[in-house]
């Protein structure tokens, strides 16, 4: 008699699951907010925000998300298949580290994805042409062999804080609106995001302290040490809070200022809270204060785009 297979099927979903996992749906919300906070901001600029619920207009907002999806997913792949032996260390769950994905599939859904977010840019504007096209530059230029800029404290920080916090707000925004004036609301969350990805980019590699010392991937961290790093990201996050609550009473009196510096504070003090929590000993601990940090990123999208919408 034969023997009787004890394998199971694989779930109709795995592929779909490990694809979630792949394109990291952290950066994938921050994406997401990013192009629908933006998107409320523009249209709140014209006719009080009437034109968010326009067909043309809502199209519209769905092509640069779905543009800047695909670069999304193309940036972190990239990262990922130059990173494979790293995250064997640091990330074992990522799809191509775990074995889920093959090096010819992760490269596959890179080069779709890039070639996607380059032509569906370039049939809506030249701003999204613009922003799509420089925000993959400097994503190749992080991770890829010879330039691999991710070696470096200070040009892995530029990349990053420069795509998050310039390239994609400023570049929504002259797409959405057709062009200049940049208005206040805008410069003040792209300075306030600006600062907060430096701070998310220097606190990443915390946890992956021990892949990037193996590989000799030299980190702020792995100069500094866990301690410095951690409370510098702390005081960086806390500046951003505090600028945008005086900022906002000094430069943008035409937003609604008790709820500004409010939320705000409020979210500056959750956050020290919160802080405080993260042992430094423990890699899941931080690795779930980083997840907590993209998780006010995100919040500060929903914040700031509501008081400009809603005027509340």
């Amino acid at each position: 008699m034969g023997q009787i297979s004890t394998s199971q099927p694989p779930h109709p979903f795995e592929g779909l699951y490990s694809f979630w996992k792949f394109s990291r749906p952290h950066t994938i919300i921050g994406t997401t907010l990013s192009v629908w906070g933006i998107f409320a901001i523009a249209t709140s600029y014209h006719n009080g925000g009437s034109e968010f619920f326009e067909g043309s207009r809502l199209l519209e907002a769905i092509f640069a998300w779905i543009a800047c999806l695909c670069g999304n997913v193309y940036i972190v792949g990239l990262n990922q298949l130059e990173d494979v032996e790293i995250d064997q260390i640091n990330k074992p769950h990522l799809p191509l580290a775990s074995g889920d994905f093959s090096r010819q599939q992760g490269w596959a859904i890179v080069a779709i994805t890039g070639v996607l977010a380059i032509l569906i840019s370039a049939f809506q504007s030249y701003w999204l042409l613009g922003m799509v096209a420089i925000s993959l530059l400097l994503g190749t230029a992080y991770s890829l062999p010879p330039i691999r800029l991710k070696r470096f404290p200070f040009w892995a920080s530029f990349c990053i804080f420069t795509v998050r916090g310039i390239v994609v707000n400023l570049g929504l925004f002259l797409h959405f609106n057709g062009g200049f004036p940049l208005i206040p609301e805008v410069w003040a969350l792209t300075l306030f995001v600006l600062v907060f990805t430096f701070a998310i980019a220097i606190f990443k590699d915390i946890p992956d302290l021990e892949g990037d010392r193996q590989y000799n991937i030299t980190t702020l961290t792995l100069k500094l040490g866990k301690e410095s790093v951690f409370n510098l990201a702390r005081w960086v996050i806390s500046s951003c809070y505090l600028g945008m609550a005086i900022g906002g009473v000094l430069w943008l009196p035409s937003l609604n200022l008790i709820a500004l510096v409010t939320t705000h504070l409020s979210v500056l003090a959750l956050f020290w809270w919160r802080s405080q929590r993260v042992n430094l000993e423990d890699k899941t601990s931080i690795a779930a204060g980083y997840q907590f940090i993209w998780k006010l990123f995100f919040l500060e999208y929903l914040m700031f785009s509501a008081i400009c919408f809603f005027g509340v």
